[in-house]
């Protein structure tokens, strides 16, 4: 497809080169295995050239009127607005999303945007009081400088403009690294979309490489002064490591475990409906998943039969087909990774009520119940479509069951009573929790993070601005100090 080998090549100041390594990436699309381009590696040398080109254009971008840097924004809109229908196709092919998840991706893509339209002129000072006579102090917002984002590979175009837009609207310089199985939406697509917008040259710079190459070269060079990582929390640990090891800042969006609770009193027709969305969406591919869905046991044989009646009925299959609701898994190693968590936990004494077939990269929905109490599934992150169904009696064991887990990222609670809901949600450990909803959703201006191993640090509006900006404290003494010597 000339659409992904036009854009098969690293961009570094303002240049589309060729990257310097000795072997390629492939970037195949994943319900069919069709190679779409071939992309040589970028090297450590390049990284460095990436934020060496990032460091020179930032001075100057950070002094720019932000009316003016907004403008940029505002041009990208349009563009994506432009090319929706070929967003939507490579999407389908790069990632093996469905109609409807490009669909997803694409819109919040343009609400990010369009919130940093208005974060260029967010970042505001303050003048605060002094105990000295003659004195003011100025607290400023100034841009961190250069940014390093890594971004993942379930939705690449969207959790990479989630960082590079506020980022570059704040007045900071950007190096991005893809995840190799998406390299063109998460990468050379931002590059391009940005490029067409009139961003000036070396602001944005894209390295399409691998640690194999390149080590741990884009987090401990000197440049950057912050890593946005959005990945799982195993590679996430290590990213915060290596950052704090060189003083750096990071903002790590990680994996999650999310229970959606089904009390007593739901409306179970629509807690059905919420719970296939937000288990089966994408493949099961969003960090916000839920992985478990609680069920008080008064309710629980309506519900399981519902909710495994409308799993069944989910289309699998080719994800250009509009009416298809799970395409590909993004490569063969996911696929059998989730096969086997189903494999593993019916062979340790789950029951599957649902037992998905696996052909290629697609695998069908399953759904399992019974599980041991210490089966090592109830814990993990599943990444594809696996639904665990788990009763439970009372209010406080619905709690301590959604707590029990080292993640704390989304999760949801179904109730005819909004408060009870909002009481529940409090004492679970996460960083968002949804009363009446799914657990899948991201909105520009809310901030956006999880608990414990789910990731540090929040994005989105006014928790953006604190993540890209840094405070600079400036004081002025219009009279004169007395010093003691």
């Amino acid at each position: 497809m000339s659409f992904f080998t036009d854009l098969a090549h690293q961009y570094i100041d303002g240049e589309w080169k060729t990257g310097s390594g000795s072997w390629d990436i492939i970037d195949f699309n994943p319900y069919n295995g069709e190679k779409l381009a071939s992309i040589t590696v970028a090297t450590a040398d390049e990284v460095d050239q990436a934020y060496r080109a990032a460091e020179r254009a930032q001075r100057e971008w950070a002094d720019t009127n932000p009316y003016a840097r907004r403008g940029v924004f505002e041009r990208a809109l349009r563009i994506i607005e432009d090319r929706e229908e070929e967003i939507t196709e490579a999407i389908i092919a790069e990632l093996g999303g469905t109609r409807l998840k490009a669909a997803f991706e694409i819109h919040l893509t343009k609400e990010f945007l369009r919130e940093a339209v208005h974060l260029a002129l967010r970042a505001e000072g303050r003048l605060l009081p002094s105990p000295e006579d003659g004195k003011e102090n100025r607290l400023y917002r100034v841009p961190v400088g250069v940014v390093g984002v890594i971004s993942p590979f379930n939705f690449p175009f969207l959790l990479s403009i989630k960082s590079v837009a506020p980022a570059l609207a704040l007045g900071n310089a950007v190096v991005l690294k893809p995840h190799q199985n998406s390299p063109v939406l998460g990468g050379s697509l931002v590059a391009k979309v940005f490029e067409d917008a009139g961003l000036p040259g070396g602001l944005l710079n894209v390295v399409i490489t691998d640690i194999a190459e390149i080590g741990d070269a884009l987090i401990e060079h000197p440049v950057p002064s912050l890593i946005s990582f959005t990945g799982s929390d195993r590679v996430g640990r290590h990213v915060a490591t290596v950052c704090a090891s060189h003083f750096k800042r990071s903002v790590l969006e990680l994996g999650g475990n999310s229970a959606l609770i089904v009390l007593d009193d739901a409306d179970i027709d629509y807690a059905v409906d919420a719970a296939v969305f937000s288990r089966f969406v994408h493949q099961g591919q969003v960090c916000m998943a839920a992985n478990r869905i609680l069920v008080d046991r008064s309710v629980e044989a309506e519900f399981t039969e519902k909710f495994v009646a409308k799993a069944a009925s989910l289309k699998v299959g080719d994800p250009a087909e509009p009416g298809t609701h799970i395409g590909p898994l993004i490569n063969s190693s996911q696929a059998d990774a989730v096969s086997a968590v189903v494999e593993q936990a019916v062979a340790a004494g789950a029951t599957a009520l649902l037992h998905g077939s696996t052909e290629g990269n697609v695998v069908a929905p399953s759904v399992l119940t019974g599980l041991p109490a210490d089966s090592p599934v109830l814990g993990q992150e599943i990444f594809g479509p696996v639904a665990l169904i788990l009763p439970f009696d009372g209010e406080d064991e619905a709690v301590r069951i959604a707590n029990d887990t080292p993640y704390g990222l989304s999760g949801a609670v179904h109730t005819a009573d909004i408060e009870r809901g909002v009481r529940i949600a409090k004492r679970v450990r996460t960083g968002m929790i949804h009363v009446n909803d799914g657990t899948v959703h991201d909105e520009a201006i809310v901030p956006f993070g999880g608990e414990k191993s789910s990731g540090v640090g929040r994005l989105n509006g006014e928790s953006t601005v604190e993540v890209f900006t840094t405070q600079k404290w400036i004081s002025v003494q219009y009279g004169r100090s007395r010093f003691p010597f």
